[in-house]
C-alpha cells in the first residue's frame, strides 16, 4: 500500500496477531511489540506509519505509553484500542494526542478505516480536510437540543448513563433515548466516534 508502518503493541499474543494478520491482508506492513516498553526500545520509529496500542496492558499503560511517547518528541499518529468501560480514560488520551479510539469488539472495516486516516493525519497535516471535518461537526453539535447537549457533555467527560441521569434529575432510561439521538444526529456509529469528533471540534 505504501511505505507507511503500522506499530501494533498488545500484550495479548493473540489478539496482537489477529489485527497483524488482518493489517497485513490490506497490504500494512506490520511491526508488532509485546508491551509499550518494547515499543519505546524500537524508537526512533522508522518512516511514516501509526501506532495501534491497547489500553489496558501490565507495566505501562496505552495512556502512559501516550504521554511518554509525546515527551519524546514523538509525533507518529497513535490509535487507542479500549475495552468496555475504559470511555474516560479513552477521553484523557484524545486530549493527549491520540488521533482515534476504537471500542471492543470493532470491526475488520472500522480498524482499517481508522489506520488509513491515522496515515492521513500523519505530519505534515491535512489540515485542510480536518478543517472541513471540524466544521460539519460544529454544524451537527448546533442542532442538538440543550438537553442533548448536557447528556453529550456527560458522555464527553466520560460518566455512565446512571451518573449522568442523577445530574441532569432524568432516568437511566431517558439519558439512553437521548444518547441514541445524540449518534443519530452527530452521525456517529459508537460512542468512541462521538467522543471522537466531539472534543475534536471542540479542540480538545
Amino acid at each position: 500500500m505504501s511505505e507507511a508502518v503500522v506499530h501494533v503493541v498488545d500484550d495479548d499474543e493473540s489478539a496482537r496477531e489477529a489485527l497483524a494478520f488482518l493489517l497485513e491482508a490490506a497490504d500494512f506492513e506490520v511491526r508488532s511489540h509485546v508491551s509499550a516498553l518494547a515499543l519505546l526500545d524500537a524508537l526512533p520509529l522508522d518512516g511514516a506509519g501509526c501506532v495501534i496500542t491497547d489500553m489496558r496492558m501490565p507495566d505501562m499503560t496505552g495512556l502512559e505509553l501516550v504521554r511518554e511517547l509525546n515527551a519524546r518528541g514523538c509525533r507518529t499518529p497513535i490509535i487507542m484500542i479500549t475495552g468496555h468501560g475504559d470511555i474516560p480514560l479513552a477521553v484523557e488520551a484524545m486530549r493527549a494526542g491520540v488521533v482515534d479510539f476504537i471500542e471492543k469488539p470493532f470491526g475488520e472495516a472500522r480498524i482499517l478505516d481508522a489506520v488509513a486516516r491515522a496515515l492521513e493525519a500523519a505530519p505534515p497535516p491535512a489540515s485542510a480536510q480536518v478543517s472541513d471535518d471540524t466544521a460539519l461537526t460544529l454544524q451537527r453539535l448546533e442542532t442538538l437540543s440543550e438537553r442533548e447537549r448536557q447528556v453529550l457533555d456527560g458522555v464527553v467527560d466520560g460518566h455512565p448513563n446512571k451518573v449522568i441521569a442523577r445530574d441532569l434529575g432524568i432516568s437511566p432510561r431517558t439519558v439512553e433515548i437521548y444518547r441514541a439521538k445524540l449518534m443519530a444526529k452527530m452521525h456517529a456509529d459508537n460512542l468512541a466516534a462521538l467522543v471522537r469528533m466531539t472534543l475534536s471540534a471542540r479542540g480538545g
